[in-house]
C-alpha cells in the first residue's frame, strides 16, 4: 500500500509540473507538451495534480476536447476505485 501511495504522489507532481511547464511554454511561444502526452499522465493517476495545475494555470480549462477527454478518465478511474474498494471490503 505504501508502493501505491508513493507512486500517486509521485505521477501527480509530475502531472502537475507538466501542466505549469506547457504553460509557460504556451505563454514564451516555445514548443509545447502535446495534449495527449498530457491525457497520458492523467491517465496513469496523476488526474489531482493535473486538475490542481489545470485550474492554478488557468491551462488547458476553456478547452472543451480536452475537458471531456479529463472528466472522462476522472469517471473511469473513479469507477475502477469504488469497483476494487467494493469488491475487498465484501470479500
Amino acid at each position: 500500500m505504501k508502493f501505491v501511495f508513493l507512486y500517486l504522489v509521485i505521477v501527480n507532481y509530475i502531472a502537475f509540473s507538466l501542466f505549469h511547464l506547457d504553460k509557460e511554454r504556451a505563454i514564451k511561444g516555445k514548443r509545447r507538451i502535446s495534449e495527449k502526452n498530457l491525457l497520458s499522465v492523467v491517465a496513469f493517476g496523476g488526474t489531482l495534480g493535473a486538475w490542481i495545475g489545470m485550474n492554478k494555470y488557468r491551462h488547458k480549462t476553456k478547452k472543451m476536447s480536452f475537458k471531456l477527454w479529463f472528466y472522462g478518465i476522472l469517471i473511469v478511474q473513479l469507477l475502477f476505485f469504488f469497483a476494487f474498494y467494493k469488491r475487498k471490503f465484501f470479500i
